[in-house]
C-alpha cells in the first residue's frame, strides 16, 4: 500500500503572547497540539470543529504560511515543515490553498487576468501569449466569462470571486489543495454551486483536498474521511459515512445532532452543547472537552485520552467513554 500524499505527524503550533515594555513572552496560545492526519491522493479529508479550534492554523502550517513549533508535515514523502523559500516555491506547484474570504485574498489593485497569470509568471511557464491563453482557459474551467479578465475583484459577486480564487489555486495543476472554509462566506444558494465545482475539478484533475469547515452538513457531501478537531486536538476520525452513522465522541455526537433537519415535520431533540470553547491560552487539563461534556467523569478531568482505534481499525477516537453518548431519536 502506497504512503499517503500528505502525512501530518505530531504537528504542534504555539504562538507566543508578548507584553510589557520589553515585549517579553507572558503566555502561549496552544493553537495546535500534537495532531496526526493523513490525506490520500485523489481523496478528501474533512477537518471540522467550532471556530477557534485550530483548523485554519493546520492548513497554514501545511502550505508553509506558518512554521510549526514541532512535528512533521510530509508531502509526497518529504518533510516540508520549516522548508525554506526556495523549496516552498517548488512545492507550491503541487500544493495550493483556497482561502475563506475571496475578497481579502485577491489583490484589489490587480485585474483578474493579472491575478490568474501570476502563478505562470512566478514559475516562468510559457510565453506571454501562452499565459494569456491559460488564463482564459482557467476562467472557462471554473464557469466564468473569459472576457472578464480585465475586470477587478470588486466588480464581481462573492461567489464569482471564490471561483477566481479556485482558478488561481488550480492554475499549476496541483496534487493537493487546502480548502479553508471555502463556502462559509457565501450565500446558501451559492454554496452548493461552489461545492459541485470543487467535486467536478477533483474528478477531472485527480485532486486531493483537505477541506476545512465548521459545518458538518457541508463536509458530509464532499469528504471521504472526516476528522473532528477541538481546541487543538483531534477528537475523532473515521470514514464519512461511519462518522455520521456511528459517532463515538460526545463532541461529534453534539455536532451531528445540531445539524438542522430539512423536514419541518420531524422534531429534532438534541443534547445542548453548553458554554464556549475554552481559551487556547489556558487549555483545561485532561480531556480538553471535559468542561462541556455531559458525561465527563473524574478521569476525564485528570487524564488526557489518546487517539486510538475503536469500533474498527479505521475509526479513531480520543475519549475515555467512547460510544456512551448516542444520537437522540427524532420523531
Amino acid at each position: 500500500m502506497s504512503a499517503p500524499l500528505l502525512q501530518i505527524e505530531d504537528l504542534t503550533m504555539h504562538f507566543p503572547v508578548r507584553g510589557g515594555v520589553l515585549r517579553r513572552q507572558v503566555a502561549t496560545v496552544h493553537a495546535v497540539d500534537g495532531i496526526r492526519l493523513s490525506v490520500e491522493a485523489g481523496q478528501t479529508l474533512g477537518l471540522v470543529g467550532e471556530s477557534g479550534c485550530g483548523k485554519t492554523t493546520v492548513g497554514r502550517c501545511i502550505v508553509g504560511l506558518y512554521k510549526p513549533t514541532a512535528g512533521r508535515v510530509r508531502f509526497d514523502g518529504r518533510n516540508i515543515a520549516g522548508a525554506g523559500a526556495g523549496e516552498l516555491k517548488k512545492i507550491r506547484r503541487d500544493l495550493q490553498m483556497i482561502f475563506q474570504d475571496p475578497f481579502e485574498s485577491l489583490n484589489p489593485r490587480h485585474t483578474v487576468g493579472e491575478i490568474l497569470g501570476e502563478p505562470f509568471d512566478i514559475h516562468r511557464i510559457g510565453t506571454s501569449a501562452d499565459r494569456a491563453a491559460r488564463v482564459q482557459a482557467l476562467m472557462e474551467r471554473v464557469g466564468m466569462d473569459p472576457g472578464a479578465v480585465d475586470r477587478f475583484p470588486h466588480e464581481f459577486s462573492g461567489g464569482q470571486r471564490q471561483r477566481i480564487g479556485i482558478a488561481r489555486a488550480i492554475a499549476l495543476n496541483p496534487r493537493l489543495v487546502v480548502c479553508d472554509e471555502p463556502v462559509s462566506a457565501l450565500d446558501v444558494s451559492i454554496q452548493s454551486q461552489i461545492l459541485n465545482l470543487l467535486l467536478k475539478l477533483q474528478q477531472e484533475m485527480g485532486l486531493a483536498y483537505l477541506f476545512i469547515a465548521h459545518d458538518l452538513a457541508v463536509v458530509k457531501h464532499v469528504s471521504d474521511r472526516i476528522a473532528v478537531m477541538y481546541l487543538g486536538k483531534i477528537m475523532e476520525q473515521a470514514p464519512a459515512e461511519t462518522l455520521y452513522r456511528n459517532p463515538l465522541h460526545p463532541y461529534t455526537v453534539a455536532l451531528i445532532a445540531a445539524i438542522p433537519e430539512a423536514d419541518p415535520f420531524r422534531r429534532k431533540v438534541h443534547p445542548l452543547l453548553g458554554g464556549d470553547v475554552p481559551s487556547p491560552l489556558n487549555p483545561p487539563p485532561g480531556c480538553r472537552f471535559h468542561p462541556r461534556c455531559p458525561i465527563a467523569i473524574q478521569r476525564c478531568r485528570e487524564e488526557a485520552p489518546m487517539l486510538k482505534a475503536a469500533a474498527g481499525g479505521d475509526h479513531l477516537v480520543a475519549c475515555h467513554r467512547a460510544g456512551e453518548l448516542r444520537l437522540p431519536d427524532t420523531g
